[in-house]
């Protein structure tokens, strides 16, 4: 059966996915704290794989999670920004944010944007005692397997 959103078939987009999956859940193992970890898709919002060990990390605290990444890397306010900066720099409008860390009363999120999959970004969710150094090394290392697996979705 041929996947509609890929043109393959649907079984290899499942094992693709899964296989996001696994290096989602390789990352929070090589994180201490790590809570969490998803690749969400910047136009949809769909997460496209995750992983985590925590009970109320429902689906639907994670899609809620996966919709605000989408907001805050391009949501309307965050697009205004970037074409008032464009502007004065008489530039054309692009995207500009590429990495953001957030942080809650409890939690750390690393985010960032895959360099060759814009329209894609990881967030790795760990608690407050997650060294910031260790959250960025294991987000930015994702990417070189995450990224293949993507080139391989959009074939």
């Amino acid at each position: 059966m041929r996947d509609p959103l890929t043109g393959g078939t649907a079984g290899a987009t499942v094992s693709l996915v899964s296989t996001l999956d696994d290096v989602m859940e390789s990352v929070i193992q090589e994180v201490d704290g790590a809570l969490g970890c998803a690749v969400a898709d910047l136009r949809s919002g769909e997460l496209l794989g995750v992983a985590h060990h925590v009970a109320y990390f429902t689906q639907e605290y994670l899609e809620a999670v996966a919709a605000a990444a989408v907001e805050m890397f391009r949501g309307d306010t965050v697009r205004h920004v970037e074409d008032l900066i464009s502007a004065k720099r008489g530039v054309p409008s692009e995207r500009l944010l590429e990495e953001m860390q957030m942080t809650t009363r409890h939690t750390i999120h690393f985010m960032m944007v895959l360099p060759n999959h814009p329209e894609a970004v990881v967030v790795l969710i760990t608690n407050r005692e997650t060294s910031l150094g260790m959250g960025w090394s294991a987000t930015r290392r994702s990417v070189l397997d995450i990224e293949p697996i993507l080139d391989e979705l959009t074939v």
